[in-house]
């Protein structure tokens, strides 16, 4: 279960691309209501590694499409 898992960030269908996952995310966290502090975390660690470690950090922190497949 992810960290904020009444924060869904789609990924099918939309741009893959790191920084636009990251904006999303980011946004949907902001809009739940996340702190500066945590968006802040999340952006550092999902940035840590490859894409494909983003796509993991993203998949710990918010519930995504990815789930259900």
């Amino acid at each position: 279960m992810p960290k904020y898992p009444n924060v869904n960030v789609r990924l099918v269908g939309e741009d893959g691309n790191a920084y636009s996952i990251l904006a999303r995310v980011s946004q949907a966290l902001r809009r739940a209501g996340v702190s500066d502090d945590e968006v802040a975390a999340y952006h550092a660690e999902a940035t840590s590694d490859t894409y494909d470690h983003l796509l993991g950090v993203t998949m710990e922190w918010v519930a995504t499409d990815e789930e259900d497949e």
